[in-house]
């Protein structure tokens, strides 16, 4: 090939490549959501850990560092941007527990200490900031499971004991008792999403031997009854306000809840963000998380503002902390 030649193809590819490089930037341009960079967390960096919110504060406990499982508790004070240590948690340090506040308290149980699927489950009280050891989970022990409270009741399920799951167990604090519910339809999982909107949770995403769930279903805690909605990456082609891009399917993402909205975050190499009406039953693409992709990071809304934080990549553990403000554009320069 001649030097005219190979100039010509040298130009022709670089052209290509600015194209797709400004077509993607103009495309994350054109989405709304603003992320603002909040006061890191003051614990170790860590993955894999499970919150609960109880009023202004939100509450991260237990996870893994890579190297350590932990215990260790520690409230987030949304009014000051603050971090706060709390009492330890009890039980054996751990990862992949799940959590739930109902009436008040905070309650912790299930998850993986290393060598155990653990079943044992604590509730924790923010006035006198103690722990209480309550009745071991009904079902098997497990990790990677959900925990919701919606409709004043709470539940835990799915999740995976050495087998992937799909029950689900109603607590009663007033009894201190687990009490299995009415089947889930769907697929077995373990690592889905849940998102708690008025008075239904909805449930999607997650992962089954190696393959990610399409399935997308409302919970009613009033009936019990699961209704399946729309598929989360199937074209309808009967259907024209369905979205054909969707690109919602993964597994380890986060969820919080803002002014009736639900907001699905990141996961496993994706820092993607969408936004799912529950009116409609469509889904819109939001600005992408701006930090580092990660997967098994937390998230949790306080008094309709969605915070999102730690994980990992690989071997990268963080302790950034970030806010999404859903109608802002997006800002590079407030961080």
């Amino acid at each position: 090939m001649n030097n005219l030649k190979k100039g010509i193809l040298f130009a022709t590819l670089l052209s290509s490549l600015f194209f797709i490089s400004c077509s993607n930037d103009d495309e994350d341009d054109d989405l709304i959501g603003n992320w603002v960079k909040k006061s890191a967390f003051d614990g170790p960096a860590r993955s894999s850990a499970t919150s609960f919110v109880i009023g202004d504060y939100a509450y991260v406990v237990t996870g893994y560092t890579g190297d350590v499982y932990l215990k260790d508790l520690w409230a987030y004070n949304s009014n000051g941007d603050y971090w706060e240590q709390k009492a330890d948690f009890p039980g054996v340090a751990r990862s992949s527990a799940s959590s739930f506040t109902l009436n008040e308290k905070g309650y912790v149980g299930l998850g993986y200490d290393g060598t155990n699927k653990l079943k044992d489950f604590y509730q924790y009280d923010p006035t006198s900031n103690s722990w209480n050891q309550k009745t071991d989970f009904g079902g098997t022990g497990r990790y990677g499971a959900l925990g919701f409270q919606v409709g004043g009741k709470a539940y835990f399920g799915t999740g995976y004991d050495g087998n992937y799951l799909k029950d689900f167990y109603q607590y009663n604090d007033q009894a201190n008792t687990w009490t299995l519910v009415n089947g889930f339809s769907g697929n077995k999982r373990r690592n889905a999403a849940v998102l708690v909107i008025g008075d239904k949770a909805y449930l999607g995403t997650g992962i089954n031997n190696g393959v990610y769930q399409e399935d997308f279903w409302e919970f009613d805690p009033s009936t019990e009854v699961w209704t399946r909605k729309r598929d989360i990456d199937k074209d309808d082609d009967d259907d024209e306000t369905f979205n054909d891009d969707y690109a919602l399917v993964r597994a380890n993402a986060s969820t919080f809840t803002m002014n009736g909205l639900g907001y699905l975050v990141g996961g496993e190499n994706i820092k993607t963000v969408w936004e799912y009406n529950p009116s409609t039953d469509l889904w819109v693409e939001r600005t992408p998380m701006e930090g580092a992709t990660r997967t098994d990071a937390v998230a949790f809304a306080i008094n309709n503002r969605g915070f999102y934080m730690l994980g990992r990549v690989s071997s990268t553990y963080f302790d950034d902390a970030w806010e999404f403000k859903p109608l802002e554009e997006q800002n590079d320069d407030d961080n």
